[in-house]
């Protein structure tokens, strides 16, 4: 199954919270949702902790998630009326389209956590990440999910955590923008911010994602979750 990331900023002249409405209220349940190729669907609002990585910060204010079954229902859903006079008619409502970020993936649960459901109030923290200089991709994604992920994996308080490569289809015509999408979840707000700036995760996370990641292309945001279809597949 295909995990796609989609991070979007507010158009000019509106401000994060109407953005954020708009998305989670008109944009995600009138057009997106519709799609009938989408499996899943959730839209996840920035919250402000203070310590998102990355400098410049991202001008993102949210992140859809979406998950479809394969590449060719992904090309199906791009081609639906749904799509072409709906949610993308819709976008430079309330989009700064040309700030758009995509990356699809496949995705591993590294740290498996409770059921999914709706109305959690958990905070997740989603990092995206390009691999360092001279790192084959190959040797990117085992050590991912090998020797960094158990480093991750430790972080006080942590709930869940998941780690996603780029798909292979992303490399076809040079290099992906992002090699991968990490995500992190905690409790609430304050156990994030707790989390990261503890000095296991300011020295051994740190630490261990300067071996494989560019510093200067992991960027964070930290999001609550709003599912608009799922968490159960349709």
């Amino acid at each position: 199954m295909i995990h796609q990331f989609i991070l979007a900023a507010p158009k000019p002249g509106m401000t994060a919270q109407e953005f954020q409405d708009y998305w989670v209220d008109v944009h995600a349940v009138k057009y997106a949702a519709r799609i009938p190729q989408i499996r899943k669907y959730m839209v996840d609002t920035r919250v402000e902790t203070g310590a998102d990585l990355g400098t410049p910060a991202l001008p993102h204010q949210g992140i859809a998630e979406i998950w479809l079954a394969n590449g060719e229902e992904q090309l199906a859903s791009l081609q639906t009326e749904e799509f072409l006079q709906g949610a993308r008619l819709d976008e430079p409502n309330w989009a700064a389209f040309w700030q758009t970020i995509v990356v699809d993936t496949t995705a591993y649960e590294v740290v498996p956590g409770p059921a999914l459901a709706k109305g959690q109030d958990w905070v997740k923290l989603t990092v995206l990440m390009k691999r360092r200089p001279g790192l084959d991709l190959e040797e990117y994604r085992k050590r991912t999910l090998g020797g960094y992920a158990s480093v991750v994996g430790a972080t006080p308080g942590l709930r869940r955590y998941l780690h996603a490569h780029t798909v292979d289809g992303a490399y076809v015509f040079g290099e992906a923008g992002f090699d991968s999408v990490e995500q992190l979840w905690f409790d609430d707000v304050d156990a994030l911010k707790e989390a990261l700036r503890s000095p296991y995760f300011t020295g051994q996370v740190a630490a261990a994602r300067d071996e494989v990641a560019d510093p200067k292309y992991v960027f964070s945001l930290a999001v609550k979750e709003n599912w608009i279809i799922g968490p159960e597949a349709r």
